[in-house]
Formats: C-alpha cells, structure tokens, sequence
C-alpha cells in the first residue's frame, strides 16, 4: 500500500515523463509547487518506489523513469478523465458535409483520431459474422469476364472479380442477379457460401438453361475470403516518438502493421469498454514496447466494431482514455443514425 506522498511523487513523475520522455530527477520534482518536501525526503522516497519496482532507475542519469507495473498502477489508480475532451464532435460535422459510405466515415475518423493524440489508430469494422447482404450486382467487364458487387448491411461494398463462360448471355446474368437478390438478401456474409451451394444451385437449375456449365463460375463469387476491415490512420507516428529510434523494432511494428489478420487477431477480443494493455501485458511480440489501448463501438443491431490507439508506454493516458470514451459513444449515436437512413 502506497502513501499518500508516494502517491503523489508517483503521479508526478509519470505525469512529467510522459510529457518530456526525460527521467525525473529529485532536485526536479523537490522545485515543483505541488511538492513541500526536501529533495532528499524525494530521493529516499524514490528509492523506495524503486524497489517497489514503480520506477526504473537509467543507465544514463541519476533520475528514475516509470516502470509497467508504475504505469499499470497509475492508469488502474491515478488517471483521472478529462471532461469535455477536444475534437470529439467530428463524426457528426463529416456527416453534415454530405452523404459517405460507412467506409469513408470510419477512415476519416481513424485519420482525426491519428492527428489529435499524435499516434498510430486503427478502427476495426463490424464482426463479420453479423453483418449481412444487403444487395448484389453482376456487372459484364468483357465477354470473358464480370465484377460482383456486395452490398452489406453496414453500408460496406465489396467488388469480386470472377470470369464467365461464353454460355452465359446478359439476358441470364440478369436472371441470376434476380434470383440471389431474392433468395440471399438478409444471409450473414459467412453463411453466402453454404446457403448459395444448398438453395441456389437447384433453383438456378429450374429457370436457366446450361446453369451447370456455370455454376463453377459464379460459385467463386462466394468463395472467396472474407478479411475484416481494417482502418488505420497515423502509421508513421510512432516515428514521432524519441523512444523508437531501434530499426528492428520499427521493422517489427510495421511488419505487424501490414498483415490485417494479425491486426484483427489482436483487436478482435477486446472487451467492452476501455481496455489498456502496457508493454509486456500485449500478446504480439512486435508491441511489447507499446501501450495498446481499444475501445467498442456499435453499428446497428449489436455489431461491434474495435477502435484503438498505438502508442509508447509513455502515453498521454488521461487524454487518450477519455478521448476514446467519448469516441467510441460518438460513433455508436452517429453510426446508428447513419444505418438507419441507410436502411
């Protein structure tokens, strides 16, 4: 159990850390008007967070920097949110500019969010395992080859390019597009592939003539891999931090960054609410000198998407956690009316 005291030379400290990305040193802290004690009471003080192992001390100078157990403790004890935080109201002013698809208005959110705090976001779309077609479309490119587009229910589209035999008339292509509109519209995206090959197949069989010689074709259609949507702004960020001069770790960090099934496998089980996950607490070698921070947002009926912020240990945490707070509440309430005028 903390004293009050070290309590407060714990706060300040960090609080100080995190602003300069310099150790603190007694005779610092000893100047500070918040403090009424000796640099010596300080420096013991110190010591015994020390070895309580709050504080690191550095190779390089006689002050001490925050351990992961000091920032685990402040940001579980000692953060405080800041009320009001700035730029929170952006969703809604890109929604007034005019009409965007879900798309836009989650990537333009993530880039905002990337330019208030300084570092790297990523918005991770719905779980596709809500999200359901909504529409689809079989548009001829040449007589060889044809794009379909799906249409989800969160206002995704998706366009999957397949070729298709010389049978295949545009007189059919329409009768096919009539028929999966009809018998697929409502089916989560992960079931197109079972209930296309169980339900479609005979029907297509009774109305177009030689389906058979195509059905290999527009099968591929549905087939195909489902990745989850990444959104990511601020990549070069972590550029930013005097912390990340190591190439191996930058190497590492966008080596990461570049594979959205790694991505996804990392946000895809945050919990509700604000979660933060400091150095070695993160599963992926590659952040294990970051700080990850998520938050949930919701889209229509209960789909949930994962915003989330990369960082330093030395993170502005008060500013991030209640930015990511207000965030996540400000997309649910824009992101449902935006799916109810869209649907």
């Amino acid at each position: 159990m903390l004293t009050d005291r070290q309590l407060l030379l714990l706060q300040l400290i960090i609080d100080d850390f995190i602003e300069t990305a310099h150790p603190v040193g007694s005779r610092a802290l000893s100047k500070k008007d918040k403090i009424p004690y000796s640099a010596a009471t300080i420096r013991n003080e110190m010591a015994d967070l020390e070895e309580l192992g709050f504080l690191e001390k550095t190779h390089s100078s006689s002050g001490r920097v925050p351990s992961e157990k000091g920032y685990r403790y402040y940001v579980d004890h000692l953060v405080s949110p800041i009320s009001n935080p700035e730029g929170i109201k952006f969703i809604n002013d890109i929604m007034k500019d005019g009409f965007f698809e879900f798309e836009q208005i989650v990537q333009m959110s993530a880039e905002v969010l990337s330019e208030l705090t300084n570092y790297t976001s990523i918005i991770l779309g719905p779980e596709l395992n809500s999200t359901k077609l909504k529409q689809i479309q079989i548009i001829p490119l040449t007589s060889h080859t044809a794009v379909a587009i799906l249409v989800t229910d969160t206002g995704h589209v998706e366009h999957r390019s397949f070729s298709i035999p010389d049978v295949i008339q545009p007189s059919v292509i329409e009768k096919m597009v009539n028929i999966l509109n009809d018998r697929l519209q409502g089916v989560p995206i992960v079931q197109l592939e079972e209930v296309f090959h169980k339900e479609i197949t005979n029907l297509m069989k009774k109305y177009i003539q030689d389906f058979d010689k195509s059905y290999e074709y527009l099968k591929s259609i549905f087939t195909q891999e489902h990745p989850v949507k990444i959104y990511v702004g601020g990549k070069s960020n972590i550029l930013l931090q005097p912390e990340f001069n190591d190439v191996n770790k930058i190497r590492a960090f966008y080596a990461m960054m570049d594979n959205e099934n790694e991505i996804a496998n990392l946000l895809k089980n945050s919990k509700h609410g604000i979660e933060v996950t400091i150095g070695n607490e993160n599963e992926f070698e590659a952040i294990k000198d970051f700080s990850l921070i998520t938050a949930s947002y919701q889209l229509g009926k209960g789909q949930l998407g994962t915003i989330a912020l990369i960082g330093p240990t030395r993170m502005e945490y008060k500013k991030v956690i209640s930015l990511l707070s207000s965030l996540s509440k400000e997309m649910s309430e824009a992101l449902y009316k935006w799916y109810k005028s869209y649907k």
